[in-house]
């Protein structure tokens, strides 16, 4: 399982995690029952702690997207897809009214803001 980790945007290492295999619950990479990598092959990969990994998986579980079993490890659960796009749209949309706040505030056009968008929308295609 690809995970990319820095070290440099601010953002806990244990959220990185967290968010990318979410991600990958959420789009269906990772399919229901899927048995995750363990903890600990998990963080060597990464080149993080255990403790780090063991966040990460614990905080999933508790949002509902994977489910633990004692002596067996980590599987995705069954999960409400139209729930979890909601919490994604919910997370965009905020995202998006905070540089619009900004937008506003230093008087750059919404024609301005669009094109970025339309640009950075194009470079992961």
């Amino acid at each position: 399982m690809e995970i990319i980790i820095s070290n440099s945007n601010g953002i806990p290492i244990y959220e990185q995690i967290k968010e990318q295999i979410k991600n990958k619950i959420i789009s269906g990479e990772l399919k229901e029952n899927e048995l995750l990598p363990s903890i600990r092959a998990l963080a060597k990969d990464l080149r993080c702690s255990v403790i780090t990994t063991k966040n990460a998986y614990e905080e999933l579980e508790r949002e509902g997207y994977v489910k633990g079993i004692p002596a067996k490890g980590f599987y995705v659960a069954k999960i409400n897809r139209d729930l979890a796009r909601e919490e994604q749209l919910n997370k965009i949309q905020d995202l998006l009214d905070s540089a619009i706040t900004i937008a506003k505030t230093n008087k750059i056009t919404k024609k301005t803001i669009v094109e970025m968008l339309d640009i950075l929308y194009l470079e992961d295609e």
